[in-house]
């Protein structure tokens, strides 16, 4: 079943990957509105009224992405080592510093990428336009002028964990070490990381009693497991431009995503990334017709432009450097179980209580 699976992906790959990124960006987008789902709301539940509910669907997401990812890879459905996050180096710094810049950033933008977009869906200006300014300034760090003083620190910074296994995931240092077969360590390991997770997330009261929470972090770690799923039947290595298998993340694919639009007649169809970026506004928009939000808003002030703005640069930056965002690493990437996605993960959540910090004492100073 699963090689005819492929063999049908292959042959049609671009037409699979642009409907799955629209059909799996749409129920993101519409989860991400309907219930809320936010991850810098959830930094600010927790600093600001004790409330770690939004922070564990969070982690709730995490979980049942890596129990779906790591089941996928042992069913042969997904080349997890194709991936972009499974590199034998550890980019380190591109990881602490980068999440750090996008948490903090995200604050001043008004939430993550991801926030942004379903903002966006509601009527939103600002986020149309941090959107804009995130892709642009993204580009600009991959290889725009950005671009050279990116990869030297990068080139100067990562470590090579040759030495421990195939790569960085978790998993593959498992392997190495137990000398067991790479896609049962990973299930192994990630079904252990997923429980500790788990145990976490419903050892608390107050999150198990509260449907929507639960409910969101389901839905969100469910289509970053899709996303795989999709791009993993339809990865062909003997194509003459193999398109490495991804998942949801939202900061290179909106720079994509413009210059698709500026450069469709010799694209042609959108692939996943891009595909997913419109599915996200769609699913976000029918979520808030539905409920009677959508509504045109813009910027209340100057101050507020400028902090938009601002945020949106260093999340460019930042997601860049991380390779990701608060979904694109702290769910997609932890779900392949590379050491890098977690220290991002971390990081990102460190930026966002420092940006948080930050953020209300420049409020007060305005006040």
């Amino acid at each position: 079943m699963i090689e005819q699976l492929r063999a049908a992906f292959s042959e049609n790959a671009p037409v699979y990957l642009m409907l799955g990124g629209l059909t799996v960006g749409f129920a993101f987008g519409y989860i991400v509105y309907r219930m809320n789902f936010c991850t810098m709301g959830a930094i600010s539940d927790f600093m600001n009224f004790a409330d770690w509910r939004r922070f564990r669907a969070w982690v709730l997401s995490a979980a049942v992405a890596i129990l779906g990812t790591q089941w996928l890879a042992y069913s042969g459905v997904l080349p997890l080592d194709k991936t972009m996050y499974l590199s034998p180096s550890l980019n380190w710094v591109g990881n602490v510093l980068g999440g750090m810049l996008f948490g903090f950033g995200m604050v001043f933008a008004g939430g993550c990428a991801s926030r942004n977009l379903a903002r966006v869906g509601g009527g939103d200006v600002r986020s149309l336009l941090t959107l804009v300014v995130m892709g642009i300034v993204g580009y600009m760090a991959i290889g725009g002028v950005l671009g050279p003083a990116r990869a030297a620190l990068e080139g100067a910074t990562s470590i090579s964990l040759a030495g421990l296994g195939p790569s960085q995931g978790l998993g593959d240092i498992f392997s190495a070490a137990s000398g067991s077969g790479r896609a049962a360590s990973g299930l192994i390991v990630g079904g252990a990381v997923a429980t500790l997770l788990l145990v976490y997330v419903f050892s608390s009261t107050a999150f198990r009693a509260s449907p929507m929470h639960v409910w969101s972090g389901i839905g969100v770690g469910i289509c970053v497991v899709a996303g795989w799923a999709i791009t993993g039947l339809a990865f062909d290595e003997l194509a003459d431009t193999p398109v490495a298998p991804i998942s949801l993340t939202y900061v290179r694919p909106a720079g994509d995503t413009l210059e698709w639009l500026q450069r469709y007649t010799a694209l042609g169809l959108p692939g996943f990334g891009v595909a997913s970026v419109f599915g996200a506004l769609l699913g976000s928009f029918t979520a808030a017709w539905s409920m009677g939000r959508f509504q045109i808003t813009t910027f209340s002030d100057t101050g507020d432009t400028l902090r938009n703005l601002f945020g949106a640069t260093l999340m460019g930056i930042g997601g860049v450097m991380a390779l990701g965002c608060t979904v694109g690493q702290a769910v997609t990437g932890v779900s392949t179980l590379a050491i890098g996605s977690f220290l991002t993960f971390a990081a990102i959540v460190a930026g966002g209580v420092y940006g948080m910090k930050a953020f209300e004492r420049i409020v007060m100073a305005e006040a």
